[in-house]
């Protein structure tokens, strides 16, 4: 805590884990004034008492009052007051299908050294400053904090270390102003809603008998809840809302909160055509895949009008299976809709324009990895959205799996106590509740920038999905659910006992509703009709990309390559890096070489000056993981950073470079995210080393490679994959690019593994120039280690200026004489480089080179052309440093080939089949890596 009389204003009022080391110094000073420290004691000389927020007449006036022999009391009641703020919630009436949590000593205020008739005694204000002006003492005033913190909501916030936050959160709850009072017209509206939700449930269930839906019911409520989210977002502003969440609910989530007709959801169960019934009106994208997907894992992207009558674009993100991913890519939707990238510099970001909510399962979220990674986001400059509202949907079960056997923890939530989130729980069957715990999420987030976490506890009226018999494992959770009204029956009840309705009412609203759904189901077509065009690869995936012109005038280059080397004339430079900085001004000179790390900052220099946004994160990308890059610069004397792209003078666009936490699933699915949701920014994600990315491979398998055939969810990201072998053991040494090549198919993506610095530069901007078009899609490149400063690699000027990408590349100064060439060897990457290391055009005149750069699309037709250029060849081999059952191999086999057109079959060079990616020592490593050489240009 802040030293006692340091912070005045944080102590007046303290409640928290500290506050009873400040009410024992408090007590001892009661007893004897000077033996406290002397700043407490000139605290409590001006009459501050811990645990209240008085006015200053107030303060004064109480403490005139209290006598020595008060001390105890005072100590307990304020105890017993603290102990119900922190621990009220095990005794909150939150589980719909059972009694109160855990008893606690609430009820017994001697267990506290105080009486009912003591409490009866102290002042309100002493107990509880900010309670409302109906309670009177000290007895009223622990009972408001009982019903505060014992009801169909309970609240932790004590994890909250920020003392603003928390006693802005403790004013809040306490002072019973966020109790929203519902006019008659919205309790009915809520009725109203609750009631859409169940029948739809039930028209499904009986209409779709057997068909996997994952109901919502048990958590009825968490519609209205969401509607609240948006609608009290948008009234602070909010002008896109992104939503992710798993499949429970989600048809729901679909039809009643971004108005997917019904009629879609039912020609989607019928297996009939339903592209014909997408809404013109307020539509912003509803996009179809080939291949298509499942109806719970289908999103929707659509423009609706909130209760405040303005509009918000609401996007429910796809999602697959592995449910806790579409976190992250959310957050990416969602930062991409907060940045404005449309001026030089830095993107600027402004939180209040779009929202995230995330939808947990209960059993997901302790339980999922990926979750722990995006909650860490939420801090970082370079990834905060300003706060996400989160949303358990706790069905307090898993698959079949109860809770105590699914985490350690008490609560489904108390993974995000680690990031200082506060929580409520609230109980599904208090509709009225679910939209105070929304109130108060909104207001927060929108004063504080922080995340929100509701844990919303239900059940599950039937099994996982509606195939299931739940009996058979959860029996006794079972006999319960059969007997437990659903929310909509109890708040009815609720409404006809209070006389807000009648009986005749609750039946109209529920005919009407029934009415609308029949009505809907009826202009679904009643056949199952399949077309050939939902399965066909669109014509513009399936021609490939287009060739672009991507060289850049020498004039141009040279003029922005001086610009990268124009800083402030204060900002000192760390001296060794100023002068390899520096020589790049020799670059455009006579036999000036440009390498690969000037290449890419070229290529990213005229990207944006042409006009196109680009954002580059990785654990390490500001420097570079290989110290190549060094994009931003730190002064030396004052740690200030610098990044000449941001002062580029003919920059029209953003550039923007963050390190990202170490982590790889949930900062490449923010970053596709991000991709998708502005589509015409360049986005490019770098593995530390590229056998980092197997810890994202879920981003990899179900959105980057498979979302545009699943959902027509276009993407250009692009992912650097350090890649190569060094001797540095396995886990530095392999990108696994054959898992890229395994996944290629249908254009997917273009997978690539280069060889020069141009071929870099021509590439990055070949993929900025089809950005947003059709054809875009997402570029796998297997960047270089050793490479980056090999003289090999680095390529004339006038490569950059006239030439550009070219998907074969022949090895220079190889092959002149066609007639005398016996043996191709084909490769990519560096072992192309390494063996043109070892060539010597006069002894290997039998030899030729070729080195695939961009392995998918395989360019079969120009190997063909390649391959009739030598009409006494022999022998044709494949040379990779990757075991045989890893690397490009197993790809490239047959494809190479078709291309030799039965005149002969390509041949293996290279390690063995292994399980390991490579040795783990490196003296063995180089004995193979000479081996492979040797043998490759051996005739």
């Amino acid at each position: 805590m802040n030293k006692p009389g340091a912070s005045q204003d944080a102590l007046s009022g303290f409640h928290g884990p500290n506050l009873g080391y400040v009410i024992e110094l408090y007590e001892r000073y009661l007893e004897d004034p000077n033996s406290v420290d002397p700043e407490m004691k000139e605290y409590f000389d001006q009459g501050n008492i811990p645990g209240m927020n008085l006015s200053k007449s107030e303060t004064h006036e109480t403490h005139e009052k209290l006598q020595v022999s008060d001390a105890e009391k005072i100590i307990a009641a304020l105890r017993l007051a603290d102990h119900i703020r922190a621990y009220g919630h095990l005794s909150a009436d939150v589980y719909p299908l059972s009694e109160r949590g855990q008893q606690n000593p609430l009820n017994e205020p001697e267990k506290w050294g105080i009486t009912e008739e003591d409490l009866e005694q102290l002042p309100a204000n002493l107990i509880c400053p900010d309670a409302p002006p109906h309670v009177k003492n000290g007895a009223e005033a622990i009972e408001h904090l009982k019903q505060v913190y014992t009801s169909t909501i309970a609240y932790e916030f004590h994890q909250v270390h920020n003392l603003d936050e928390q006693n802005w959160l403790r004013r809040k709850v306490e002072s019973g102003g966020l109790i929203p009072n519902l006019s008659q017209k919205r309790r009915i509206s809520l009725l109203k809603r609750l009631t859409e939700v169940e029948e739809f449930e039930k028209f499904l269930h009986r209409t779709f008998v057997g068909q996997k839906r994952f109901s919502i019911e048990g958590l009825e409520t968490m519609v209205p809840l969401i509607d609240e989210v948006i609608s009290d977002s948008v009234k602070d502003g909010v002008e896109t809302v992104n939503i992710g969440m798993a499949h429970r609910g989600r048809l729901n989530v679909l039809a009643h909160v971004l108005g997917k007709p019904y009629e879609m959801i039912f020609a989607e169960f019928q297996h009939a055509p339903s592209k014909e019934l997408v809404p013109s009106e307020g539509s912003v994208g509803i996009n179809f895949g080939w291949t298509g997907d499942v109806k719970y894992h289908l999103g929707l992207d659509r423009q609706i009008k909130s209760e405040s009558t303005a509009k918000v674009r609401v996007t429910l993100a796809n999602n697959p299976s592995h449910l806790e991913f579409v976190g992250s890519v959310v957050e990416g939707f969602t930062r991409a809709a907060q940045d404005t990238r449309d001026l030089p510099g830095k993107s600027k970001q402004d939180p209040s324009k779009a929202l995230s909510i995330l939808i947990h399962g209960d059993a997901a979220f302790p339980g999922q990895g990926i979750v722990a990674e995006t909650l860490n986001l939420s801090g970082l400059h370079g990834f905060n959205t300003g706060g996400t509202v989160h949303i358990i949907a706790n069905n307090t079960i898993g698959f079949t799996t109860e809770s105590f056997d699914s985490r350690s923890t008490r609560y489904a939530s108390d993974l995000a106590k680690g990031y200082e989130i506060p929580v409520i729980h609230v109980n599904a069957d208090d509709p009225e509740a679910c939209i105070e715990a929304s109130l108060l999420a909104v207001e927060y987030r929108t004063k504080f920038g922080k995340d929100f976490l509701i844990d919303l506890i239900g059940y599950r009226r039937y099994g996982h999905n509606e195939m299931d018999e739940p009996m058979t494992t959860n029996p006794l959770m079972y006999k319960i659910i059969q007997k437990h009204p659903t929310a909509r029956e109890l708040y009815e009840k609720k409404l006809l006992s209070e006389q807000v309705i009648n009986e005749q009412q609750a039946k109209d609203l529920s005919a009407e509703v029934l009415q609308k759904l029949t009505s809907a189901y009826d202009k679904v077509p009643k056949k199952t009709e399949h077309h050939l065009s939902e399965v066909e690869v669109p014509d513009v995936i399936e021609k490939g990309l287009p060739r672009i012109q991507t060289s850049v005038p020498q004039e141009k280059l040279a003029k922005i390559n001086q610009d990268l080397l124009n800083w402030p004339a204060d900002f000192k430079v760390f001296g060794k890096l100023e002068r390899i900085l520096k020589r790049r001004l020799d670059a455009f000179s006579d036999n000036g070489k440009i390498d690969w790390a000037l290449a890419e900052t070229l290529a990213f220099a005229s990207i944006i000056c042409d006009g196109t946004p680009v954002r580059l994160t990785g654990q390490d990308s500001e420097r570079g993981t290989f110290a190549h890059r060094n994009i931003v610069l730190h002064d030396r004397e004052t740690g200030k950073e610098f990044s000449p792209l941001h002062a580029l003078p003919d920059a029209k666009v953003s550039f923007s470079v963050h390190n990202s936490p170490l982590s790889e699933a949930a900062v490449l699915g923010f970053e596709y995210g991000y991709n998708v949701f502005a589509p015409e920014t360049l986005v490019l994600w770098e593995a530390q080393y590229g056998d980092f990315a197997n810890a994202a491979q879920v981003i990899f398998d179900q959105y980057i490679a498979a979302g545009r055939a699943k959902w027509g969810q276009k993407s250009g990201l692009v992912m650097l994959l350090p890649h190569g072998y060094e001797g540095q053991g396995p886990e530095h040494s392999s990108a696994r690019f054959e898992r890229f090549l395994t996944l290629a198919a249908e254009n997917n993506w273009t997978v690539a593994n280069l060889t020069s610095a141009a071929q870099y530069f021509h590439i990055l901007r070949r993929q900025a120039a089809i950005l947003p078009k059709e054809a875009v899609r997402p570029l796998v490149l297997m960047t270089p280690k050793s490479l980056l400063r090999n003289p090999l690699v680095a390529s004339d000027p006038e490569e950059f200026s006239s030439g550009e990408f070219q998907s074969i590349i022949s090895q220079p100064g190889l092959g002149t004489d066609q007639e005398k060439v016996e043996k191709v060897v084909l490769c990519t990457g560096k072992i192309a480089v390494d063996l043109a290391d070892k060539v010597d055009p006069e002894q290997h005149d039998w030899l030729q080179i070729f080195r695939l750069e961009e392995i998918y699309p395989f360019p079969l037709e120009r190997l063909k052309k390649k391959f009739q250029e030598f009409p006494n060849l022999k022998e044709v081999v494949w040379v990779q440093e990757e075991p045989k059952n890893m690397g490009a191999w197993t790809f490239v086999e047959p494809r190479i080939n078709e291309a030799l057109q039965e005149r002969l079959e390509v041949g293996y060079i290279g390690r063995i089949r292994r399980s390991s990616p490579a040795e783990g020592e490196p003296d063995i490593h180089k004995i193979e890596q000479a081996r492979i050489i040797n043998e490759a240009l051996t005739k």
